[in-house]
């Protein structure tokens, strides 16, 4: 099972609307690849993969919120889901557990090219 008992246990404590919706994104993730990992840093459920690939900030109440975090240098592919203009970083939002379901194929997506990058980033070491 990949899930942690630390990130269980943080999901348990949190006190938010959609923590339901929070649960099935984390989820998600957590199962797109196989090579994809969790725990707990700052203060949200984080996922990695050599690197920080995602967190999952829970302070904003209307919705769920991912920022995708490149450190070797932004996706090319377009997904359809990934929001902003950041030098290292882009953001998908999700809204209710519908979205979630809609959204869920490119969320997929979204990890698994994020874990090619980042093998690619490693072979050219």
């Amino acid at each position: 099972m990949k899930e942690t008992a630390e990130v269980n246990s943080f999901m348990e404590q949190m006190d938010h609307p959609l923590k339901a919706e929070i649960d099935a994104v984390r989820k998600i993730i957590l199962y797109a690849n196989e090579k994809v990992a969790e725990r707990v840093k700052w203060n949200s459920p984080s996922f990695y993969y050599i690197k920080d690939i995602a967190a999952m900030p829970h302070h904003k109440k209307e919705f769920v919120q991912v920022v995708f975090v490149y450190p070797s240098g932004l996706p090319e592919k377009e997904h359809g889901i990934l929001e902003g203009n950041y030098k290292d970083r882009r953001i998908a939002v999700f809204h209710s557990m519908e979205e979630i379901d809609r959204k869920k194929d490119a969320l997929e997506q979204v990890v698994n090219d994020w874990v090619e990058l980042m093998d690619l980033a490693r072979d050219k070491q």
